[in-house]
């Protein structure tokens, strides 16, 4: 299985308003793609410093299933109504985990 970790700095003119309604768009979105396995998106809690002022953490059963989820069309039109204007900087890492590992 794969964990997919997606960070994001906002850009200073992004609202909460902004954040809410693309936490809904993602998560809308995630459940209608049937490769994500597990998937949570929210704003950073800054528990610790940290520059990232949100992230997205998705997993699926393989390369494949990663394709699928970030060239499906659902994501496309996210990253088009919300996430392309919205973004400064952006990070992400796969990370290979074995099945059960985030039950």
């Amino acid at each position: 299985m794969i964990l997919h970790i997606a960070q994001f700095t906002w850009k200073p003119e992004v609202a909460e308003d902004d954040v809410a309604a693309l936490t809904a768009a993602l998560t809308g979105m995630a459940a209608q793609i049937p490769s994500i396995r597990s998937y949570v998106a929210g704003a950073n809690l800054r528990l610790r410093p940290s520059p990232t002022d949100y992230a997205v953490a998705a997993v699926v059963d393989d390369a494949e299933g990663l394709a699928a989820y970030l060239d499906h069309p659902l994501h496309a039109a996210v990253y088009e109504e919300h996430l392309g204007r919205m973004i400064a900087e952006r990070a992400a890492a796969q990370v290979e985990i074995e099945a059960g590992a985030l039950s």
